[in-house]
């Protein structure tokens, strides 16, 4: 079994490998206008939080719409992979993080599950991220009128129960639901706004030095985001 102190040694490896074999990804283009966004690791986090704003305004503005998959950005990619956020959201088909703030191949490291909680393998594909990919920011987003929140949220209103492992999945999401049962306002907006916080919370403070560390060290921000399928617009409202 590996220490963590080789763990974290062999992820720097894998990380300057994969940097040596993508020197060019950054400078692959797409459609007209469509440049790939920096590698993470030469973003900061503000930097790389900038950049989302920037493609979520532009998709609202009907701009950058396409994604880029040039033959030869596919071929850059082939050699590896230097995203610049990990992104957690729900696995709901009107929330697909790529068309939403208009990027394109290897630029976001996606993790979606229902509800957007973080488990075991969530958890550890995100801190691949960090320790071998070097992405600056993670972003844990939920969004308007998100099923698994609701489903939750009936739990603790109605006692609910739910057939197959939707019980179990959306058991993470109940104290978030109790926490805001009494708060003014839209129940179910505020249910998934504290589901956010409480994943945002357990990044920045209950994992492996693998992330905290680089949180410490200003090399990492963790931020939260409400995305609301009306209007398309994402709110980052949970920033350290």
């Amino acid at each position: 079994m590996m220490t963590r102190r080789q763990l974290v040694g062999s992820a720097g490896a894998m990380g300057a490998a994969a940097l040596a074999g993508t020197s060019t990804v950054a400078s692959a283009q797409g459609s007209p206008g469509m440049a790939a966004a920096p590698a993470g690791a030469d973003l900061t986090p503000d930097e790389a939080l900038e950049l989302l704003r920037e493609g979520n305004r532009a998709f609202l503005a009907g701009e950058q719409t396409s994604v880029l998959t040039s033959a030869q950005r596919r071929l850059d990619l082939a050699r590896g992979q230097q995203p610049f956020a990990a992104y957690v959201t729900c696995s709901d088909s009107r929330v697909p993080p790529e068309l939403l703030f208009g990027r394109g191949l290897g630029e976001l490291f996606i993790i979606r599950n229902a509800g957007n909680t973080v488990d075991t393998v969530a958890l550890g594909s995100i801190e691949y991220a960090v320790a071998v990919l070097n992405v600056p920011l993670v972003v844990v987003m939920g969004h308007e009128s998100c099923g698994a929140v609701d489903a939750a949220s009936k739990v603790v209103t109605e006692n609910a129960t739910f057939p197959g492992s939707i019980g179990p999945m959306v058991e993470p999401i109940i104290p978030a639901v109790l926490s805001v049962r009494d708060k003014e306002g839209d129940f179910l907006e505020n249910s998934v706004r504290a589901n956010v916080s409480r994943v945002v919370n357990q990044l920045r403070n209950q994992t492996d030095p693998i992330m905290m560390n680089p949180q410490a060290e200003g090399r990492l921000k963790v931020v939260g985001a409400y995305y609301s399928l009306e209007t398309g617009g994402v709110d980052f409202f949970d920033l350290p």
